[in-house]
C-alpha cells in the first residue's frame, strides 16, 4: 500500500476514453477538457489524495487520468498511443525537465 494511492481492480477495454480536467497541472498546459487519450488497463489508482488528482475519466465510475505530486506526474492512459493530444502531454512534460 503506498502513502498516495491504492490500487482497484476494473475490468477497462482497450479504447479511449475523454479526459476532464480537475486541477491544473504543467503537462496538462493546452490540453482540452473531453480530449481523447488511450487506455489498455484492468486496474486503476483510487488517489488518496484529491488534490493530487489533475484529470479524470469517466467508465462507469470515475477514476484519476493524470496526478501530481510536486515534481512527479503520472498518467493512467499511454500519451504515446493517444495521438496529437499524447504527444502534447509528452512536451509538456519534456519542458519540464530542461
Amino acid at each position: 500500500m503506498s502513502q498516495y494511492f491504492r490500487l482497484i481492480k476494473r475490468a477497462l477495454f482497450t479504447i479511449k476514453y475523454v479526459l476532464q480536467t480537475i486541477n491544473n497541472c504543467a503537462i496538462l498546459k493546452g490540453v482540452t477538457d473531453d480530449s481523447y487519450v488511450y487506455f489498455v488497463h484492468s486496474f486503476y489508482a483510487e488517489v488518496l489524495d484529491q488534490l493530487d488528482v489533475n484529470s479524470v475519466t469517466d467508465y462507469g465510475s470515475e477514476f484519476p487520468a493524470v496526478v501530481s505530486n510536486g515534481n512527479i506526474y503520472g498518467t493512467q492512459f499511454h500519451p504515446e498511443k493517444s495521438g496529437k493530444v499524447g504527444m502534447k502531454i509528452l512536451k509538456n512534460f519534456g519542458e519540464l525537465i530542461q
